[in-house]
């Protein structure tokens, strides 16, 4: 119910923003890292299963028949008769409840600014899916989502060095981008049954042409931006590691350009996409965490 296979996405982007923390020589306080990522994936696990029930109740997840699974479509658990709406409405907010209580332990633990990264992620994960807000339905999904990921660097730099800074904004920008382009893919399966009920996500109102294009822009905005910012002296020259996924999301953009109205077709597209975004962020990782070994 809570799609434990796409979890590992915050598990690396928390790698990342510890990452970052200690290539800066701010210490690496293991326990709390731990502590950070498994509330992180929480969130996150709780999100998807809002996601699962709101997409259940508004009718998205039903009509939707075009959907590439595991990657699209939600969890179909409740579409195929193993859980019910009540059940997951029921997870969703037992893990809410959990949530709370836990975030505000490790803002004690790691300071204030724990709580505004904890609710302001919270806010997304229910703004996404819930009425009123519905932001998956206004074209402001792929944002939200980005930007969600964006906090989690930002939260496991900030649970290190116990302030704000611009490096992990710099690769959680980067990475956040990455999140975006997935989202878009995602999207173009489920764009039809969507559309039907009225969820206007953001393909649903450009046209598979225009996300198509959309998606590019991202991919190589991500890579373009990590490449820039290194330039600028913002993150160090290690970062550019992460610049080995791009080879990943070209070739996916190739698969989606070409077989974009076959759904069917495209789940090479959007393994290659995750997969992408993954090698993105450890790519990154990978490179702090080898400038903090050499302190």
């Amino acid at each position: 119910m809570t799609r434990p296979a796409f979890l590992l996405l915050t598990v690396v982007a928390c790698a990342l923003g510890t990452a970052t923390a200690a290539a800066c020589g701010c210490g690496l306080d293991i326990p709390l890292a731990l502590s950070a990522t498994a509330l992180a994936v929480m969130a996150h696990a709780t999100g998807n299963v809002l996601n699962d029930w709101h997409d259940a109740r508004n009718g998205a997840d039903a009509a939707n028949t075009q959907g590439v699974f595991p990657f699209t479509g939600g969890s179909r658990l409740i579409q195929n008769g193993v859980v019910s709406e009540k059940q997951t409405g029921d997870l969703a907010k037992a893990l809410l409840i959990f949530l709370v209580p836990a975030g505000l332990l490790l803002a004690v633990k790691a300071g204030p600014g724990v709580l505004l990264l904890g609710l302001a992620g919270l806010l997304l994960a229910w703004a996404y899916s819930a009425p009123p807000m519905k932001l998956m339905s206004r074209g402001l999904g792929e944002l939200a989502v980005a930007l969600a990921w964006f906090l989690v660097v930002v939260g496991a730099d900030y649970v290190q060095r116990r302030q704000f800074f611009v490096i992990p904004a710099s690769a959680g920008a980067s990475l956040a981008m990455m999140v975006a382009a997935l989202l878009v893919i995602n999207g173009i399966p489920d764009a039809q049954g969507d559309a039907q009920v009225g969820k206007r996500t953001l393909v649903v109102r450009l046209g598979v042409n225009r996300a198509i294009a959309l998606y590019g822009c991202l991919v190589v905005l991500a890579h373009g931006w990590l490449a820039t910012s290194v330039w600028l002296l913002i993150p160090p020259r290690p970062a550019l590691w992460g610049l080995v996924s791009l080879p990943l999301s070209l070739a996916a953009w190739l698969i989606l350009a070409r077989h974009a109205r076959q759904p069917s077709r495209l789940k090479p597209a959007l393994a290659l996409t995750v997969a992408a975004t993954l090698l993105h962020g450890l790519g990154m990782a990978w490179g702090f965490g080898q400038m903090a070994l050499s302190r």
